[in-house]
């Protein structure tokens, strides 16, 4: 297991965590701000979202490459199912396609999935999951000839209905299984996952198909379900003993903060929390 005591130089911030994925949130820095601030403090990687991109992905990856900064990937794909997505297929593998440029051209090769909530007019998760698999299986080749490789993200249970039915480390590895695709992995995300008894065993499994590792805590109590994301140390997540597992199975890349928290973090001012978190890898994770 890596010692950070000393050394937070795989430590990257999603920018989430100053609440930049969404709009007039957060102190509303620039791209370019939220580089040289983490150039400053030693954070080695970055992930945007792609509403901070948008027709500057090339540039954007060009300028954090100057400062030192790793693009570690991007968020996200559209919803590929469920009701809070775009409404035909055609639309949704558009922009599927879309995303998957937009990563090429920061100059990284991690994309970020959330695949959605229930498909509208069906009961329970099966016939999502396998639209999922149908809707994934289209875009892989169109990914593989970009050099990009997609990250299968399970949310918390509590997200099932509309923006994941896919809920677990073992559904999303079966998932992989299927798809039998070089080019597809999962990423593993403390917040969503730390409840999960069965989640050794299927980091175990995971091995290399480990495509991105996310740090954040959960709070007793959670306010809200979506936006109270706690800081590392404040909850009640097993950090270290998750990460001890994840790199067992093979993971040595960054370690991503992706903190949403609209009454605490969003609120306070950027500088402090690059600060905070970089404390918080140094001592708890």
């Amino acid at each position: 297991m890596r010692d950070f005591r000393h050394d937070h130089s795989a430590l990257a911030l999603n920018t989430a965590t100053l609440g930049h994925n969404v709009p007039s949130v957060g102190a509303g820095w620039s791209p370019e701000q939220t580089i040289d601030a983490c150039a400053e403090r030693g954070i080695g990687g970055i992930v945007f979202w792609r509403r901070e991109i948008e027709g500057r992905a090339a540039e954007i990856g060009d300028r954090a490459r100057q400062a030192g900064v790793q693009v570690v990937g991007l968020c996200r794909t559209p919803f590929l199912v469920g009701p809070l997505g775009l409404q035909s297929e055609e639309a949704i593998l558009s922009d599927f396609r879309q995303s998957i440029d937009q990563t090429a051209a920061l100059g990284t090769d991690v994309l970020t999935i959330v695949v959605g909530g229930v498909e509208t007019g069906t009961k329970g998760v099966a016939h999502s999951l396998d639209i999922v698999a149908d809707r994934m299986a289209k875009a892989i080749p169109y990914a593989e000839a970009c050099g990009v490789k997609l990250a299968l993200e399970p949310l918390h249970p509590a997200y099932a209905g509309d923006r994941s039915c896919l809920t677990t480390t073992r559904d999303a590895l079966d998932l992989c299984d299927l798809l039998a695709s070089d080019s597809v992995g999962v990423a593993i995300d403390i917040y969503h996952v730390w409840w999960d008894t069965d989640l050794p065993r299927q980091l175990a499994r995971a091995g290399n198909r480990i495509l991105g590792f996310h740090l954040c805590d959960w709070l007793v109590p959670t306010t809200d379900i979506l936006l109270d994301r706690g800081m590392m140390g404040d909850g009640v997540a097993d950090l270290r003993g998750i990460r001890r597992e994840v790199e067992a199975a093979g993971y040595s890349g960054f370690c991503e903060v992706e903190i949403f928290s609209a009454n605490n973090w969003w609120k306070r001012h950027p500088a402090d929390v690059l600060d905070t978190m970089v404390e918080r890898f140094r001592t708890v994770c």
